[in-house]
């Protein structure tokens, strides 16, 4: 942790704090109820028939959900300063934290896997800033390469990625 992260962890508390800690823990987000806030520090990866108007449509994968779980999973923990919150198996659901370099700043990271009938499915990806009004568009960036590295994971893998 930086000098400029321990000393904004005296205003920002979580800023103090490594990996999840200082952080609740997540609870099974119910993703199809969706409130986002008027601010500008988040950003939605869904279908486009999502009940929320996603900043970034998703597509139909043609794995089969777990499949398609466990990849997310890889790609998040190939990811810098990211940790693993919360894992819902059976919901097919996994929550992050991810926190920036400079300032430890943590952001949350959801994402639920949809079966779309026995062999495809679809994701939702949901990021957000725990602090401050706007994110630059990290939130937004972060997605956008997660699902591109999402892609490449189900396209090179023939019998899927290992396990969490």
């Amino acid at each position: 942790m930086t000098l400029l992260a321990w000393l904004l962890g005296f205003l920002l508390p979580a800023c103090a704090a490594t990996g999840t800690n200082g952080l609740a823990h997540p609870a099974l987000a119910d993703l199809a109820h969706l409130q986002r806030p008027v601010s500008p520090n988040t950003a939605l990866a869904a279908p486009a028939s999502f009940s929320v108007s996603p900043d970034i449509p998703t597509r139909i994968y043609d794995v089969p959900a777990k499949r398609l779980f466990l990849a997310i999973g890889e790609v998040a923990a190939a990811q810098p300063r990211t940790f693993v919150a919360a894992v819902y198996p059976d919901a097919l659901q996994l929550h992050w934290v991810a926190r920036s370099a400079a300032f430890n700043f943590p952001d949350l990271i959801t994402a639920q896997v949809l079966p779309h009938g026995a062999e495809q499915s679809e994701l939702l990806l949901y990021s957000r800033s725990v602090y401050g009004y706007g994110d630059f568009g990290v939130n937004r960036q972060r997605l956008t390469a997660w699902l591109a590295a999402l892609d490449a994971a189900v396209k090179s893998s023939g019998e899927g990625p290992s396990p969490l």
